[in-house]
């Protein structure tokens, strides 16, 4: 399969665009006078943005929280919830089920 390049580029000069509109390669806008589109981020979408940049910022694991219970484990101190687990992992079982694609092999409701 070959991949075309719709969009050509030259230093210097303009070229056409995919749609045949001339475009200059030096980053002006483009040579048609038709140019005045403009693009606005709403507010949710900036406010999306600010979010995802916290999020790449911050760690996926807290690594007190994992020193925290090393040092609980290897002091004899760290107790397991068996309840609490065990309802955890019924919650994870019924909720897979439920957005289970209907046919997928899973259980019928």
């Amino acid at each position: 399969m070959k991949i075309d390049n719709s969009v050509k580029t030259v230093s210097g000069g303009s070229v056409k665009d995919a749609q045949g509109r001339q475009v200059k390669t030096d980053g002006a806008k483009p040579a048609t006078s038709a140019s005045t589109e403009q693009v606005q981020i709403s507010t949710l979408s900036s406010q999306l943005q600010q979010l995802q940049g916290k999020l790449a910022n911050s760690p996926v694991v807290d690594l007190a929280r994992v020193q925290e219970i090393k040092q609980a484990m290897s002091e004899g101190k760290f107790k397991v919830n068996t309840e609490k687990v065990a309802d955890g992992l019924l919650q994870a079982a019924q909720s897979l089920i439920a957005s289970a694609p209907a046919g997928a092999g899973g259980a019928s409701k």
